[in-house]
C-alpha cells in the first residue's frame, strides 16, 4: 500500500467534507476512520495523487478493493466503477428515504458492487437522517 502524506490525507478529508464520497455517510460519529481509497488502485498503476484519490467509509473501501470496473445489474454489461473525481454523484444516484438508487448503470453497478444498500448501512442512514447528517456527497 502505497504511504499518503498528512498534508494530502487531510486535503482528502476536507475536499470530501468528512464525507465518504462513495456512499456519501458522514466521518462524524463513526467509530472506524475512514479510508483514503485509490480510485484508480495502485495495482493498476493509479498514483498516489489528490486527483486519484477519495475519502471512503471502510465498507465501501472494503467492498471497492481493486475493483476498476463493475457489472450493471440491470443490463449485465460490464462499466467503470463510478470515479467520485470525474463524476458528479447525483448524476448516477438518488435517495429514497434511506436507500440509494442507482439511476445510471454506473450507479446501478456501484449500488450493487458496494452494496449500499446492505441491513447495518441502512440502519445507519436512519439513525444519520435522526441526527440531520443523512446527505449525499457534495461535489468536489
Amino acid at each position: 500500500m502505497a504511504s499518503i502524506p498528512a498534508s494530502l490525507r487531510q486535503l482528502v478529508i476536507q475536499r470530501a467534507r468528512n464525507r465518504c464520497e462513495y456512499c456519501g455517510l458522514s466521518q462524524l460519529g463513526q467509530v472506524a476512520t475512514f479510508h483514503i481509497d485509490h480510485v484508480t488502485p495502485v495495482v493498476a498503476g493509479g498514483l498516489t495523487t489528490a486527483d486519484n484519490l477519495a475519502l471512503a467509509c471502510v465498507a465501501c473501501s472494503l467492498y471497492k478493493g481493486a475493483k476498476q470496473n463493475v457489472e450493471d445489474p440491470e443490463t449485465t454489461k460490464t462499466v467503470k466503477i463510478f470515479n467520485p473525481r470525474q463524476q458528479l454523484w447525483t448524476d448516477h444516484f438518488r435517495w429514497n428515504g434511506v436507500e440509494v438508487v442507482g439511476v445510471t448503470a454506473v450507479g446501478r453497478a456501484a449500488v450493487n458492487a458496494l452494496k449500499l444498500n446492505r441491513p447495518l448501512i441502512l440502519a445507519i442512514w436512519t439513525e444519520e437522517e435522526l441526527l440531520s447528517r443523512h446527505l449525499p456527497p457534495s461535489p468536489s
